[in-house]
């Protein structure tokens, strides 16, 4: 028997193979134990101030809106260290290992992301770390494979299938199977089986938290819209979570549309696929007929994933939040802008998140509204995608 309840909605639940169940109960009774032990919250809260470097500011984008009377701000995740808002979620969960006693750390990274977070968090707590990622991936985001290596992290390159991180996962699982009494699983985001979700929302919810003391310190009220990606959907669930109760605030959360839905290479499941279970969760998935499931397509590595976090599809299926997709282009185009007009480089996949944001400030240009994106990730690692894009498809100059 699980002690919270494993279910948003009919989403989520527990997956896995029999052997598993134990270790996701032991994981569930020592979060729920760190939860209520002030201790442990005062050396996460510690950690996060002193050494991921929180609180993250919350930035008013000077010349972006020139010219409409929209405002947006950008929460700047970009700033934590590691790069992205990946940091606040390994730190905790690299806590509860050792909490467990486990002294190794299973993980699976797309971008790179959450691999760098998650070397960091071992190299500092000294725990032994092992990381798979596909090996399309590992070409698209060497500068984050050498980061990783750099801090200790052995990088586990995945053959099989799409070499992307639908197959990273499938291995991470694979080796948490046959190594979890000695081993924890850090998975990178809001998804995966019981506990995971609401450990990673729970850690995440720093975001949303900062979020709303800072806007209404700025603005001195709430913002007509929050805007976030989704691939996952742990950077979007972290911010969306303090305003879930406030029913006037609309959440966006941006999926990757790729080269176009109607090609069908995007990794968009919750505006185009249909509820299934892969990785341990009930959730919407990108599956063909036969109910097998496709592979994603995103030019941000981070989004390419062919399922979300059970919380979303729950969030979609009672209408609090809104879920709409922005291809390659439109992201590359909100990249362009970002560096151009503010001196900002996002990351790919918090570019489509801002691509949504500018949709709306040109819709309605007239119309005074506040925004606030989460810029979930800077963009150094996507550099060299970026360039090679805008090679390609002759969309602009190269950078």
């Amino acid at each position: 028997m699980t002690l919270l309840n494993p279910y948003f909605g009919e989403f989520g639940g527990m997956y896995v193979p029999q052997i598993l169940m134990p270790a996701l109960f032991e994981l569930e009774k020592h979060f729920i134990a760190a939860q209520q032990d002030l201790d442990f919250q005062k050396k996460i809260d510690d950690l996060l101030k002193n050494y991921a470097g929180r609180p993250t500011p919350l930035t008013l984008c000077r010349n972006l809106t020139i010219g409409t009377k929209t405002r947006i701000y950008l929460k700047r995740e970009d700033l934590l260290h590691g790069g992205a808002h990946k940091t606040n979620q390994v730190l905790g969960q690299a806590m509860l290992a050792i909490r467990m006693k486990k002294k190794e750390i299973i993980a699976e990274t797309g971008a790179g992301q959450h691999g760098v977070a998650t070397a960091i968090a071992c190299s500092l707590l000294n725990l032994k770390c092992r990381i798979y990622m596909g090996i399309k991936d590992i070409k698209r985001q060497s500068t984050n494979v050498c980061r990783m290596k750099l801090m200790g992290a052995q990088v586990i390159p995945v053959t099989n299938g799409s070499g992307t991180l639908k197959d990273a996962c499938n291995e991470a699982l694979r080796d948490w199977s046959k190594n979890h009494k000695t081993s924890h699983y850090m998975i990178g985001t809001a998804a995966g089986p019981h506990p995971y979700p609401t450990i990673v929302r729970e850690f995440q919810k720093v975001i949303g938290t900062e979020t709303k003391k800072q806007i209404l310190e700025k603005e001195n009220k709430l913002p007509d819209s929050i805007i976030a990606c989704v691939g996952g959907g742990s950077n979007a669930i972290g911010i969306f979570s303090n305003f879930i109760d406030n029913h006037k605030v609309s959440l966006i959360g941006v999926e990757p549309a790729g080269r176009g839905i109607e090609t069908g290479k995007h990794g968009a499941p919750l505006t185009h696929g249909r509820t299934g279970i892969y990785f341990g969760m009930k959730s919407y998935l990108m599956q063909n007929k036969e109910g097998q499931i496709e592979n994603s397509w995103s030019i941000s590595a981070g989004l390419d994933f062919p399922s979300v976090g059970p919380e979303h599809a729950w969030l979609k299926s009672i209408n609090r939040a809104q879920y709409v997709s922005i291809n390659d282009e439109e992201a590359i185009f909100a990249f362009q802008t970002l560096c151009e007009k503010e001196g900002i480089i996002p990351a790919l996949e918090s570019s489509h998140a801002l691509a949504y944001a500018l949709k709306i400030m040109k819709i309605n240009s007239k119309k005074e509204q506040l925004l606030i994106v989460n810029l979930s990730g800077r963009g150094d690692k996507d550099i060299n995608t970026v360039n090679n894009f805008l090679k390609k498809e002759k969309y602009n100059e190269p950078i």
